[in-house]
C-alpha cells in the first residue's frame, strides 16, 4: 500500500465534509462521485446545479448522494452573508452579498460557520485566489500570519520527508520562516503520525559562514523555538548535516536531536525549496505530493489546474486528514 492509499484508508474513518467550490468542473464532479462512493468523505459541490447534474449523467453517475449547492439560492446564503459582514467592519451587506455569490468565498464561509470541515480548490482558480479567499473567510491559525506550503517527498525504501516552503513564499522573512517550520511540523504530525524533526537549512552549519542570509535562518530558528518549544527543531544546517548522521557527528560538537535524522527540511527561500524538490523528484526518483497549503484555521488545499481525477481524490484525502 503506497502513501496515498494509506491516506485514503485513514480518511474513510474520519467522515469529513469536503467543500469543492469548482463544482462546474467535470474532473471535480467525477472525483466527488468517487469520494462519495468509496466513503472517503462527504463532498459538497458548489456551482450550477443543472451543469453539475449534466456532468453526472454524462459520467453515468447518480446525483442522489452528493450535496450540490448554488450559493445565491442556498438556504445558508443570508446567514453566511450576515456572518461575513459582521466579521469585516468595512464591508456592507450589499458588498457581502456580491462576494458570497463567488463559490470560493461561499465555500470558505461554509467552513467558517462549521457547515463543512475542509476545502479543496485550484482546478480552475489560481493559487493566489485560493489563498486570498481562504484568508478572508477561514483565516489563519492564531500564531500564523501567512499561508505556506509543503511537499511530501517519498524516497526509495519509503523514506518520507516534508519539504517547505516550495510553492508559496518567495523570500520569507524571519517571522514567516519560523511559522513555516512550526506549521510544517504540525502537518507532519497529523499526516504521518510520527514526531517531527525540523531542520532549517542554509549554506552554513552552526556558524561555519557569516552572512545576512545565514542570520535570517538562525533568527528564524530562535523565534520558532520561543513560539513553540514542544517542537524538535534546530539549525542552521547544511543539507548533509541535517540528513546524514555521520556527517552531523563530524561537523558538530553536539549533534543534538535533529541533525542527521531530520524528517522535515525548511528551505530559506522559494528558489532553494523549489529547486530541491524537483531535483529530489527526478534524480532520486522520489514521489512528490503537493504542494499542500497550511496555516489556515481549517484545512485548505490548492490543486494544480492540470490536476487529474486521481490527483483530486488524493489531495482531498490529505486535506481531510489535517482537520
Amino acid at each position: 500500500m503506497n502513501l496515498i492509499e494509506r491516506f485514503l484508508e485513514k480518511a474513510k474513518s474520519l467522515d469529513r465534509r469536503i467543500v469543492f467550490p469548482e463544482g462546474n468542473d467535470e474532473r471535480i464532479v467525477e472525483a466527488a462521485a468517487f469520494i462519495e462512493k468509496e466513503k472517503i468523505g462527504h463532498p459538497i459541490l458548489l456551482g450550477n446545479k443543472q451543469k453539475i447534474h449534466e456532468h453526472l449523467l454524462k459520467l453515468n453517475l447518480s446525483p442522489d448522494n452528493i450535496s450540490i449547492i448554488e450559493p445565491k439560492s442556498s438556504p445558508y446564503f443570508h446567514e453566511l452573508t450576515e456572518l461575513y459582514a459582521a466579521r469585516r467592519k468595512n464591508v456592507s451587506m450589499a458588498i457581502a452579498e456580491r462576494l458570497l455569490c463567488r463559490e470560493l468565498i461561499f465555500g470558505g464561509m461554509l467552513i467558517s460557520a462549521n457547515k463543512a470541515d475542509c476545502l479543496v480548490a485550484g482546478a480552475s482558480n489560481t493559487t493566489a485566489n485560493v489563498i486570498q479567499s481562504a484568508a478572508l473567510t477561514i483565516g489563519y491559525q492564531d500564531d500564523v500570519s501567512t499561508a505556506s506550503s509543503f511537499f511530501i517527498m517519498v524516497l526509495p525504501e519509503n523514506k518520507i520527508l516534508f519539504y517547505a516552503d516550495c510553492a508559496v513564499n518567495i523570500d520569507p522573512d524571519v517571522k514567516q520562516l519560523s511559522e513555516i517550520g512550526i506549521t510544517t511540523a504540525r502537518s507532519f504530525k497529523k499526516l504521518i503520525g510520527e514526531e517531527p524533526k525540523v531542520a532549517f537549512l542554509s549554506f552554513s552549519t552552526k556558524g561555519s559562514a557569516n552572512h545576512p542570509l545565514v542570520d535570517k535562518v538562525t533568527q528564524a530558528v530562535q523565534l520558532a523555538k520561543s513560539k513553540d518549544p514542544t517542537i524538535d527543531l534546530d539549525g542552521e544546517f547544511q543539507a548533509d548535516t541535517a540528513l546524514v548522521k555521520q556527517v552531523a557527528e563530524k561537523k558538530l560538537k553536539e549533534s543534538g536531536s535533529v541533525a542527521g535524522i531530520a524528517n522535515i527540511l525548511i528551505f530559506p527561500d522559494l528558489n532553494s525549496g523549489n529547486i530541491a524538490y524537483k531535483l529530489t523528484q527526478y534524480l532520486a526518483k522520489a514521489e512528490a505530493y503537493g504542494p499542500v497549503l497550511q496555516g489556515f484555521r481549517c484545512p485548505v488545499s490548492d490543486l494544480s489546474r492540470g490536476a487529474k481525477v486521481k490527483d483530486i481524490v488524493g489531495v482531498s484525502a490529505i486535506t481531510s486528514l489535517q482537520v
